[in-house]
């Protein structure tokens, strides 16, 4: 019985005092530069004829998964923070920009430079700030973390384009 007790109370100090990782703001910042240079190779990586490529006709080709990824990096930044997105209300980079290795590429990482700068000019106050989104009460800071899951959502999803054009993804870049 004793051993039961020891052992539950230890369970129960543990599940209690468990430290949940969080990212502070500078920490995320970093973690969406070190996603543009990930997302940069990736870019680079795939030939330019390769961004008209569809791995299915009903997916997506190269050019319009990366300025999906782009509009969400707008998207969620610009709900975040307040701040009005450069390319204007409701304007989609998918759906508006030349789908050329150059005009995807300027356009991803313009909306990289979007999302950092809009998480570089907010104060702990504001990021801490509560928003609906969703249908949810969300801070802010966690609308920047579920835009930058996005992010990373569909550049994973680029992988299997890069594979079966013959190229061979970028290594990972977790630090």
């Amino acid at each position: 019985m004793k051993k039961l007790s020891l052992v539950l109370t230890m369970l129960v100090t543990f599940a209690c005092s468990s430290v949940y990782a969080q990212f502070t703001q500078a920490e995320l910042v970093g973690e969406f530069t070190r996603a543009k240079a990930y997302t940069k190779a990736y870019l680079d990586a795939m030939p330019a004829d390769g961004y008209a490529f569809k791995p299915t006709p009903e997916m997506r080709n190269f050019a319009q998964q990366m300025l999906h990824l782009a509009d969400a990096n707008y998207f969620f930044c610009a709900t975040a923070s307040g701040k009005e997105s450069p390319l204007g209300k409701g304007v989609s980079v998918e759906k508006t920009v030349a789908q050329t290795k150059e005009a995807t590429t300027k356009a991803v990482m313009d909306s990289y430079d979007f999302a950092i700068s809009s998480l570089q000019g907010m104060t702990a106050a504001q990021l801490a700030e509560t928003t609906k989104f969703a249908g949810k009460d969300m801070e802010k800071f966690e609308l920047f973390g579920k835009g930058f899951e996005h992010q990373t959502h569909h550049r994973g999803q680029t992988t299997v384009y890069l594979r079966l054009k013959g190229v061979t993804p970028p290594a990972e870049m977790l630090f």
